[in-house]
């Protein structure tokens, strides 16, 4: 698994399995932010398997499962929160899902939604591989409602 710095010390990465939580851990991360529902694929790991995993790594485990259909206002708050509480501990964060498409896009709209500038957010979406100009009008307004 390899993981894309957008915010160090917050990076992205696609589904991570069980070895991935350990390697994770051994590299300093302390919060990791499953995006990624449950079942989307079969032979992924659940969610209720990786936070066992990650318990025992002495990760905290937050899932926050979105589709492009369910990127609410309310998922962009919880991911906020999570991400402003990984980041309060020491260590790594990491969010995931199925690319890192759609951790990217969140930890985008929540940077967003706490007054960052939106060129810089896609500028280092782009810089690890993530084209997130279509959410630039989303962005924008969420911006707009922070001030």
């Amino acid at each position: 698994m390899t993981t894309k710095p957008l915010d160090p010390p917050f990076s992205v990465a696609g589904q991570i399995d069980a070895d991935d939580l350990r390697s994770l851990s051994e590299q300093g991360v302390t919060t990791i932010i499953n995006n990624r529902p449950d079942g989307e694929e079969p032979g992924q790991l659940s969610s209720a398997e990786a936070s066992a995993l990650a318990a025992q790594y002495g990760i905290d485990y937050r899932y926050i499962p979105v589709t492009s259909a369910t990127m609410t206002d309310d998922a962009v708050a919880a991911f906020a929160k999570a991400l402003a509480d990984g980041r309060a501990r020491e260590g790594g964060v990491v969010a995931h899902c199925r690319s890192g498409t759609r951790s990217a896009f969140l930890w985008a709209m929540a940077e967003a939604s706490a007054g960052r500038d939106i060129d810089d957010l896609v500028a280092r979406a782009a810089a690890a591989g993530y084209d997130i100009t279509p959410a630039r009008p989303r962005l924008e307004a969420l911006k707009s409602s922070a001030r």
